[in-house]
């Protein structure tokens, strides 16, 4: 009864690779035990689904049996069309009459058969304030069990014990707060540009207020070299991190990144014009960029540029230590790819 929760490994399965993450409490923060990163074959996970549960469980395998790792228990997270999270506003009710009326509620808000999701909820606002007129403020969160069969299965094929399936924006937002804190009037948006999404977080202060996954991500970018410079995978990876290859410099590939940065800009923009419509305030004090997209060259100064507003690169490490050396790290630059998997970190076997 009064033994801490169990420690867990952060297990981040995206569509190119597998990053990994352990901690323990460190001061008043937390220090990096364990971190790696597994690449993927390609198609092995397409759209945030699993095509190759073998390949996938595979690579979790080889990646968790490297020797610093020691837990058995994984966080594992999702995004994507199977996923919703949504505020909606309810009469006022005790946390009782929620739990049992919630599945009824909720019904109308999922565009899936309820039976077929995992439902969970938090309250955000009682409702028992001067201004509440009699509705209470609920975020809802709803997930396909067959997705999550999917991800909870590859990882008991590798071996460990699935105990959390979080959601990939609500993993960056426990990176934040461990990282950052949060600022209680502050508009903060949590951009994690992956290989195949983005995955966006409006927090106002310490509350989420809007979350919206967007299916373009990095890859795109080097799909969109590949086809219009005819180059290889390899080639074009290279040329979207502005390294010169041979043959081509990275300022003549420019206009062909350029074209698909406004193409993904734009899908932000639309998150932000519909997170405006339905919030108290339009602003957007500053952004936090993460995920191995945001390492595309000129990218972060694109979205300064299209939004005017501060846009500063999220750093997982900022509070939580991290000794690259002792650790055996060759890509300094972990921090962009390891946000999520650190917010998986911080969560417990039992955590709702």
């Amino acid at each position: 009864m009064f033994r801490r929760a169990k420690s867990v490994v952060g297990l981040d399965i995206g569509s190119s690779a597998i990053k990994a993450i352990e901690l323990k409490p460190s001061g008043k923060s937390y220090k990096v035990t364990a971190i790696g990163v597994e690449p993927l074959p390609p198609d092995s996970i397409v759209d945030g689904a699993i095509i190759d549960a073998a390949a996938v469980a595979d690579a979790i395998r080889r990646l968790l049996q490297q020797k610093a790792f020691r837990y058995k228990d994984v966080a594992a997270s999702l995004s994507g069309n199977s996923v919703i999270v949504k505020k909606i506003s309810l009469p006022v009710m005790t946390e009782q009459e929620l739990s049992e009326s919630i599945y009824w509620e909720a019904e109308q808000y999922i565009p899936f058969d309820i039976q077929d999701v995992n439902l969970d909820y938090e309250i955000l606002d009682p409702g028992t304030g001067p201004e509440s007129q009699g509705s209470m403020d609920v975020l809802l969160v709803a997930a396909k069990k067959d997705k999550i069969a999917d991800y909870t299965g590859v990882i008991a094929q590798a071996g460990k014990t699935p105990v959390v399936v979080d959601v990939d924006a609500f993993a960056i937002q426990n990176a934040y707060e461990a990282n950052y804190g949060f600022e209680p009037s502050a508009v903060v948006a949590l951009v994690n540009a992956g290989a195949s999404a983005i995955n966006i977080n409006i927090l106002n202060g310490a509350q989420s207020v809007f979350t919206r996954d967007v299916s373009l991500g990095g890859n795109a970018f080097t799909e969109a070299l590949q086809k219009e410079l005819g180059l290889p995978f390899e080639t074009a990876e290279q040329l979207k991190r502005g390294q010169d290859v041979e043959g081509i410099t990275y300022e003549e590939a420019k206009p062909v990144l350029r074209a698909m940065a406004d193409n993904v800009l734009l899908e932000v923009e639309k998150t932000f014009d519909f997170y405006k419509a339905t919030a108290a305030t339009d602003r957007i004090d500053r952004i936090m960029l993460s995920g191995g997209a945001s390492r595309v060259e000129g990218f972060a100064e694109l979205l300064q540029e299209r939004f005017d507003t501060q846009v500063e690169r999220f750093d997982p490490f900022r509070q939580v230590t991290l000794d690259a050396r002792k650790l055996g790290i060759e890509d300094l630059d972990v921090g962009p790819v390891s946000a999520v998997a650190l917010g998986l970190a911080l969560r417990r076997a039992g955590d709702r």
